[in-house]
């Protein structure tokens, strides 16, 4: 009875513990998220190096790091002040009142009156359109530049969680293989069970930063070019919201390129339209059939409907982190049913009796 009480106060403990160390941790979670999918995706390259660095773990992993930071932190840097410079002057253009979205899709209308027709059959007022595009533009425009406010204000808080990042990939880099059995002592569900979970989720985490990620920067990068090319304002800004909006599949960086070419061509810029829309449909949609299926779906193992319900619920629960945490989280509930319904068919059929 004493080694019973024992035992329960000790797991009691245990879970307190574990929840108020939890609750420590809140602050940092997306840090150490970020930190651990960096790891995930530079572990091969880090591998490599160590191979050639007579085994030096700390030499690897410093040099993994600045490798980390040159290819992937550096661009990221530079965007962002870019998009956040050309945001907040397109937030000034919108209160000015020299760009006026309703004013565009006015000219967009007379252009094209079939839209009117497609509205109507949709359920969609004109009028009503008009108001909800200009409140929606001037509210974008309202969180660029919040954004660019409070990165301002809190530089320093920013800086810090960049650099704890970075220290805690660093860390990840150089002791990830050694934390894995740990895990798997440490965890009660079985060390096979275990192993295929941890196992899916590495799978998951490089399959959706190489593949969504990959194809969303080049097609932001594609879409920021022909605006370049064309002289469109703003190609920066709208490149990295394509960026965005290609993390989401299906629906992708048509809703940027497609209203835009249709606004050219209504306002007379037809060349530009044509060039625009055939560039949009052909080039940028081409690399997100080709490459999404291959880099994504095929190593997730995972429907493409079901990519595109978890990621989309991904970015409505936990924002940009969502569109790792989406997939993954459908990924390991996948996973975990596959577990229970294999052993739960074997527990069944040794149960059953023999005829």
């Amino acid at each position: 009875m004493q080694k019973v009480i024992e035992i329960r106060s000790f797991i009691l403990a245990l879970a307190a513990v574990s929840v108020a160390f939890t609750y420590l941790m809140l602050p940092f979670l997306a840090v150490i998220l970020w930190a651990c999918i960096i790891a995930l995706v530079f572990y091969p390259l880090h591998a490599k190096i160590l191979s050639r660095v007579s085994e030096r773990e700390n030499l690897a992993a410093l040099i993994t790091l600045l490798l980390c930071i040159v290819i992937a932190i550096t661009p990221a840097l530079f965007l962002f002040s870019s998009f956040i410079k050309q945001g907040t002057a397109v937030y000034q253009q919108l209160e000015s009142g020299q760009i006026k979205p309703s004013l565009w899709l006015e000219q967009i209308r007379t252009a094209f009156p079939q839209i009117d027709q497609l509205l109507q059959i949709i359920g969609l007022d004109i009028s009503t359109l008009k108001q909800k595009l200009g409140a929606l533009s001037v509210e974008a425009g309202k969180v660029m530049a919040g954004n660019a406010l409070s990165i301002g204000q809190n530089t320093l808080a920013w800086l810090a969680s960049l650099g704890l990042m970075l220290y805690l990939t660093f860390f990840m880099l150089r002791d990830g293989a050694k934390l894995i059995p740990v895990l798997i002592r440490a965890l009660p569900l079985g060390d096979e069970r275990e192993r295929l979970l941890m196992q899916k989720f590495v799978e998951v985490t490089r399959a959706t930063i190489k593949g969504s990620l990959v194809v969303a920067m080049v097609q932001g990068a594609l879409g920021g070019f022909i605006f370049w090319a064309l002289d469109i304002p703003g190609p920066v800004l709208w490149g990295v919201v394509m960026t965005v909006l290609s993390l989401i599949p299906i629906v992708g960086a048509s809703l940027i390129w497609l209203p835009v070419g249709l606004y050219l061509l209504a306002t007379g810029a037809t060349t530009d339209g044509i060039i625009l829309i055939a560039f949009g449909a052909i080039v940028i949609g081409l690399v997100d059939n080709i490459l999404r299926p291959i880099l994504v779906g095929r190593d997730t193992k995972m429907p493409d409907y079901l990519i595109l319900l978890s990621t989309l619920g991904g970015f409505s629960v936990f924002g940009m982190t969502g569109f790792v945490l989406g997939p993954l989280i459908a990924a390991l509930f996948l996973t975990f049913w596959e577990i229970f319904t294999r052993e739960f068919n074997v527990l069944n059929s040794d149960n059953q009796p023999n005829g």
